[in-house]
């Protein structure tokens, strides 16, 4: 079932939407109140409202989609997790410093698959969103994950992972207990964990937080989420020194769901509901759990040294480049930072 008109929050580029959700709505309030029948108006401002959802997110910008990523009413880990499985048993801890609210950890099923859940979660409200850091992971967060991917690999068990980030927290707490450690040794151990991994992006996937738990046998990625190594806002304070350029950072970087499996770094892009899955969580989340039953179904299908060899080949050719001239560089760079 769709969220209500009225829990909405509309984006820059949603304001036609609002006047037509804003109709509907009170179309609806009229029927009941006043016991009066408009079934065929509502149905009618339904069907142009759909039209023009579809026309607008068939041309979203590379702006457009980071801001749908990003959208409040977006969901998240734990919000998947009581759509998708009610045998979730919890996790917590790295038996090192502490428990990270910004990751959760797991064991439970989905679409039939027994599997360690690992997740990143950004919270709701302020309260939750300040006990998950604004879901930053810190060290003991990923050092957390890698635990509970080594205990699903004693007991043969597949890792899903979600990834939902700007990126790891950081702050010099996290620098003092090891934050770029803990992150490159999670990427080494996931290199080589003899079980399969599906790694999906529902949201943002940013930087050094986002790779922690974000090397498997398949990169999935939502519609409208996106992977960087940067956000566009970093990227053009940067490039540009002004942040405002983000835009175009954005179409730069080539980091939406079509850039990235034009790349190689994703192997599939999941669909969204009409209008993005804040608009539908729970058809958002059958078709997530489709994709995982369907991929989690191939990897298990395989022999551990075949799965393995795969991984490894998979992030030895990961994304394109192309070599260019000196010539060509210099008019480049030249373009990237115009003459005030």
């Amino acid at each position: 079932m769709a969220l209500a008109h009225s829990s909405l929050q509309y984006l820059p580029f949603e304001q036609d939407l609002k006047k037509l959700d804003e109709q509907i709505l009170n179309l609806e309030d009229l029927s009941k109140t006043n016991a009066m029948d408009f079934a065929e108006e509502t149905v009618s401002l339904r069907a142009k409202r759909d039209e023009l959802l579809r026309r607008i997110y068939q041309n979203l910008t590379p702006w457009d989609s980071i801001q749908v990523s990003r959208h409040m009413r977006r969901p998240q880990t734990r919000d998947y997790l009581g759509l998708l499985c009610n045998d979730f048993m919890e996790l917590h801890g790295d038996r090192s410093f502490g428990d990270d609210n910004a990751i959760v950890t797991g064991l439970c099923t989905i679409a039939g698959h027994p599997l360690m859940f690992i997740g990143q979660h950004k919270g709701r409200d302020v309260h939750e969103r300040m006990k998950c850091n604004f879901g930053s992971p810190q060290p003991e967060g990923y050092r957390k994950a890698l635990l509970k991917m080594r205990l699903a690999e004693k007991f043969k068990i597949p890792v899903l992972c979600l990834i939902d980030t700007k990126g790891a927290a950081p702050d010099v707490g996290a620098e003092e207990r090891g934050q770029s450690q803990a992150i490159a040794y999670n990427l080494m151990v996931m290199s080589g964990l003899r079980v399969p991994i599906l790694c999906i992006v529902i949201g943002e996937g940013g930087s050094g937080g986002a790779l922690g738990i974000g090397v498997g046998d398949r990169m999935l990625i939502q519609e409208f989420a996106y992977f960087s190594v940067i956000s566009p806002e970093g990227c053009a304070s940067i490039l540009w020194k002004d942040s405002n350029r983000k835009a175009e950072a954005a179409e730069a970087l080539k980091i939406t769901a079509p850039e990235l499996l034009k790349l190689g770094v994703a192997e599939e892009i999941i669909v969204e509901p009409l209008g993005g899955a804040h608009r539908d969580p729970k058809a958002a989340a059958l078709l997530l759990e489709k994709a995982i039953d369907r991929n989690l179904t191939e990897l298990k299908a395989k022999p551990v040294e075949k799965l393995l060899a795969e991984r490894y080949r998979r992030l030895r050719t990961m994304g394109k480049y192309r070599e260019e001239t000196l010539s060509s560089v210099a008019v480049a760079e030249k373009q990237l930072d115009p003459p005030s």
